[in-house]
């Protein structure tokens, strides 16, 4: 079976590369029209960046890391949640099975996020490697949903998106640990700054206007963390609780699909009756 949408996004490649090199508009130009493409789309994403960047830099800068160690480590490792529990897996007796699940079951949401852009980076040559090391929620979200122009290269602009995003973070890292050592107070209890995000997010869907057909994977990950905790202990009870969860969530999935679709309808319902209304 074709595959047209694949087949016209590659055809349409071929052509604006024959174009390019036949006007005399360059690789150069095609870059420069995809980053103007992709920049924009950016900028919100770096706003958040900088920020939460700021919050690691002051982080590692408290604990008493050297200015290289979380430039490196946003550089190479470039997976934010994962960047704030390094900082405690550094500083903690040294167990790399331990780590290395951990690091597993805090990123395992990039394997569903790989298998969605397969078709996306086919055919990208040396792009789709780099795409795949950069790929982080933001850039997913982009870069799966953005509707590229007729005239900009799709494997530019989505290697600038993933690009740009990462440099963001980066950037705001270094910043923020400058940051720290210029500062009049103490940044004792920034490392709360996880916790607190993760909070919020938490929250945010807890207070959804559609109550508990929302709350449910919430409270799954909350029963599930209580009872690891207790089984476990507070030393050991994060990769159990997130294998558990994960476990949960895939036996469960008909169930929230399902309250998904329900809970979209009723929304659906509620605007059409006050439209009427």
């Amino acid at each position: 079976m074709r595959n047209e949408a694949g087949e016209t996004g590659r055809e349409r490649d071929a052509v604006q590369e024959d174009a390019a090199s036949r006007t005399g508009v360059g690789k150069r130009g095609v870059r420069m029209k995809a980053l103007r493409a992709a920049f924009p789309l950016t900028v919100p994403i770096a706003a958040g960046f900088l920020f939460l960047g700021c919050s690691y830099g002051l982080l590692m800068h408290a604990k008493g890391f050297a200015f290289l160690y979380p430039v490196c480590m946003a550089y190479f490792i470039f997976a934010g949640s994962m960047e704030f529990v390094t900082v405690n897996l550094l500083l903690s007796a040294f167990n790399p099975v331990a780590a290395f699940m951990l690091a597993l079951m805090v990123n395992a949401r990039h394997l569903f996020y790989g298998l969605s852009m397969l078709g996306r980076f086919r055919n990208l040559g040396w792009k789709k490697p780099y795409l795949i090391f950069a790929m982080c929620d933001e850039s997913f979200a982009i870069n799966s949903s953005a509707r590229i122009p007729e005239d900009v290269d799709r494997g530019w602009f989505m290697l600038f998106v993933s690009l740009l995003n990462r440099w963001y973070w980066i950037a705001g890292t270094a910043l923020g640990w400058l940051v720290g050592g210029l500062l009049p107070f103490s940044t004792k209890g920034i490392e709360f700054v996880l916790t607190a995000l993760f909070l919020v997010i938490f929250l945010d869907q807890w207070m959804d206007r559609d109550g508990m057909r929302r709350r449910a994977p919430g409270m799954i990950g909350v029963l599930a963390s209580l009872g690891c905790l207790i089984v476990f202990g507070s030393e050991r009870f994060m990769i159990p609780s997130m294998v558990l969860m994960i476990v949960l969530f895939v036996m469960l999935r008909p169930y929230l699909d399902d309250l998904k679709t329900t809970a979209n309808a009723g929304g659906a319902a509620n605007i059409n009756g006050e439209v009427n209304a």
